[in-house]
């Protein structure tokens, strides 16, 4: 099995360059927004627990717990394994996102080894821990493990921008979106990419209904 990856805006260009040829109306779209940020990050136990702490908070709200469990020196399965529920919700863990962490812990995921696998092995892997859901492991098929082949049809944002970028008179629902833009593969991480960008330029004009 090859995996194919995107390492660096280099490649995210190439890949740009062969989606547009599969889909032109990516031409118009990538004259607006340029090439986007990778946004990379190392991946690992402590990307996805933070990842869990974040979800349904502000980003204001995220960071300060997460800064809290930091000086805390709670980030570690060994840690977590040894910490009291109410060591975990001093630093404001809610009881369920206590119950996600323990999750994460007590599958003991080998990291290296989701390197290897498929996009749909890494996502079954992940969303076996309570609290990890297909949009999360799509994210971190992204971001952690650079895959160049992965679109969250769940996602609001690309929703959005694939409804503009297709002319499509409503918001596509995720099984059409499916249908739509299969034929974008192996380059639908930088369809990702583009429509994030897009769906970011989009707010920015008022007129646009969202």
């Amino acid at each position: 099995m090859s995996i194919q990856t995107i390492e660096n805006s280099q490649e995210l260009q190439e890949n740009i360059t062969a989606l547009i040829a599969i889909e032109p109306k990516f031409a118009s779209v990538y004259e607006q927004v340029g090439t986007p940020s990778l946004r990379h990050n190392a991946g690992g136990f402590e990307q996805l627990m933070r990842a869990m702490v974040g979800q349904q908070l502000s980003v204001a709200a995220a960071a300060s717990i997460w800064q809290r469990l930091v000086n805390a020196e709670l980030i570690t399965p060994q840690a977590i394994h040894q910490a009291t529920d109410e060591d975990l919700k001093a630093q404001g863990l809610s009881k369920q996102k206590t119950r996600y962490v323990r999750s994460l812990v007590d599958h003991d995921i080998d990291f290296a080894l989701l390197e290897t696998l498929s996009n749909e092995e890494v996502i079954t892997t992940l969303t076996a821990v309570i609290g990890i859901g297909r949009w999360t492991a799509e994210m971190y098929l992204l971001f952690s493990l650079k895959r160049a082949d992965v679109f969250a049809i769940d996602d609001l944002a690309i929703k959005v921008g694939a409804m503009h970028l297709l002319g499509l008179a409503e918001r596509p629902t995720p099984k059409q979106l499916k249908n739509l833009t299969q034929h974008w593969s192996p380059y639908r991480s930088a369809a990702s990419l583009l429509l994030w960008s897009y769906y970011g330029s989009l707010r920015n004009k008022t007129a646009v209904p969202l």
